[in-house]
C-alpha cells in the first residue's frame, strides 16, 4: 500500500485480517510498521515481556501531539455463532466485519492514515508521535505503560495525546471522553467448618456469610455522582462454593465484586471499606476471610480547556455535531497516558465491540480520519 494513497477503511480491513489475539501480534504492526517508514516516521518497537508494541514519531522538535491506539484483540469465542469470518475483513451492507473492526483497529488506521496524510501535505512545524500496543485487552501492564516508560528513558515527550477507541454510544460524533471512572476488582475468600445441614452446631456456614456480605456491599450508596462522572457503582458478579449437595454446608466460599467509581474515591479508600465489611461479616458469623486484588485502575479526567474545546470543535467542524464530554464507560489506556500529558479519546460508535459479528459502519472509518486530521491542523495552526 502506497502511504500517499492509505485508504483507512482498507487499512482497517488488512488490520482485521491480522489475526492479533492479545497478546499475539498477528503482523499488525509489522504492517503499521511499514506504513510508517515509507511516510518518513522513526519506527521503533518496543517490546516488553513478550508483548509487541510500536513506537513512531515524524519530526524532532516540538509542539508534539501523539496517538495512541491499540491492535490486540479479545477472542473470537464461538466460532460457529459468527455469521462472517472474524478475521476476513468482509464489506457488505456498508460495514466492514470481523474482530476488532470497531475496537479499535478502525480508529487506529485512521489516525495513522491522518497523521500520514498530514505530514505529506503540510509539514508542520512540530512532531508527531504514533504509539500502539498489542497488550490493551489483557493486562496491560506491558503495553503503554512499556512504551511511556521507553519514551521518557529516550526524552520522548507528547504535549498532548488522542486515543481513538470507540467513544460514540449511537451515533458518529455525539460524544468524545475527557476522563473515565476508575475500576477495582477484588475476590473474597471466606471460609468456614464444613458440616451436616441437619447439625448447624456443628458447622459454619460461609456461604450464609457471603451472602451477608454481598448484600451489605452492594446496598450501600457510595456517592451521588459528581459534575464530570456518573454515580459510584458496586456490581457482585459471582458467588461460588462449589457445592452440589444441598445437606452438606462446604468450607469456603469465594465472590468477585467489581466497583466502577468516580473522583470522590480512590482505589485505597475503597479497599479500606471493603476490608472493614469482610472483618465486620467474619466476626460476625465466625468465619475466616481473605481479600485479594485483582485488577485497580484509578479515575482520572482532562480538564475541560483549550485541548478538549480543540478536539470537540474539530468533531463539531467535521461531522456536524457538537460532542458530549463523557467519563462514562470502561477504563481505557487513556489511564496511563494522563500522567504524562493532556488526553482525549475519540472515535467512532463502539455498539458492536466484543460482540459476535463484530463490525463498524465504512463511512464512520471515513469520517474518523477528518476528524483526526482536523485535530491536527488546528493543533498546528
Amino acid at each position: 500500500m502506497s502511504c500517499n494513497l492509505i485508504d483507512p477503511v482498507k487499512l482497517t480491513q488488512q488490520l482485521v485480517q491480522c489475526e492479533s489475539v492479545t497478546p499475539l501480534e498477528g503482523g499488525a504492526l509489522e504492517l503499521l510498521s511499514e506504513i510508517l517508514a515509507q511516510a518518513k516516521f522513526s519506527c521503533t518497537r518496543v517490546d516488553r515481556n513478550g508483548i509487541p508494541n510500536l513506537f513512531a514519531r515524524w519530526g524532532t522538535e516540538g509542539p508534539v501531539f501523539g496517538f495512541n491506539g491499540h491492535t490486540d484483540t479479545v477472542p473470537v469465542g464461538d466460532l460457529d455463532a459468527w455469521s462472517v469470518d472474524p478475521f476476513g475483513g468482509d464489506i457488505k451492507q456498508k460495514k466492514l466485519w470481523g474482530r476488532g473492526a470497531a475496537d479499535m483497529k478502525s480508529g487506529v488506521a485512521a489516525f495513522v492514515a491522518a497523521a500520514v496524510s498530514f505530514v505529506q501535505e503540510s509539514p508542520p512545524k512540530g512532531s508527531l508521535i504514533i504509539a500502539i500496543t498489542g497488550d490493551e485487552e489483557a493486562r496491560a501492564v506491558d503495553g503503554t505503560i512499556a512504551i511511556f516508560d521507553w519514551m521518557e528513558a529516550q526524552n520522548h515527550k507528547m504535549d498532548v495525546c488522542i486515543v481513538g477507541e470507540p467513544t460514540c454510544p449511537e451515533t458518529m460524533g455525539e460524544a468524545i471522553k475527557i476522563g473515565r471512572r476508575g475500576s477495582l476488582s477484588v475476590k473474597i475468600t471466606l471460609r468456614g467448618v464444613q458440616g451436616h445441614s441437619a447439625y448447624p452446631e456443628r458447622y459454619i456456614n460461609p456461604v450464609e456469610a457471603m451472602a451477608h456480605l454481598g448484600y451489605r456491599l452492594t446496598s450501600v450508596s457510595l456517592d451521588e455522582g459528581t459534575d464530570d462522572f456518573q454515580p459510584t457503582n458496586l456490581a457482585l458478579s459471582s458467588i461460588e462454593a462449589d457445592n452440589q449437595t444441598v445437606n452438606i454446608i462446604p468450607s469456603k466460599c469465594t465472590a468477585l465484586f467489581n466497583i466502577r467509581f468516580n473522583d470522590l474515591h480512590t482505589s485505597e479508600s475503597l479497599l479500606d471499606w471493603i476490608r472493614d465489611e469482610v472483618s465486620g461479616a467474619c466476626s460476625e458469623h465466625m468465619c475466616e476471610g481473605k481479600l485479594q486484588v485483582l485488577s485497580v485502575a484509578e479515575s482520572f479526567i482532562t480538564p475541560k480547556g483549550d485541548f478538549t474545546e480543540l478536539v470537540a470543535n474539530a468533531v463539531c467542524k467535521t461531522i456536524g455535531i457538537q460532542p458530549e464530554l463523557s467519563t462514562s464507560g470502561g477504563t481505557s489506556d487513556a489511564r496511563f497516558i494522563t500522567h504524562h500529558c493532556p488526553v482525549v479519546e475519540v472515535g467512532l460508535v463502539g455498539k458492536t465491540i466484543h460482540q459476535v459479528d463484530e463490525h463498524v459502519e465504512i463511512q464512520q472509518i471515513r469520517d474518523l480520519k477528518s476528524v483526526y486530521v482536523q485535530c491536527l491542523k488546528d493543533y498546528f495552526d
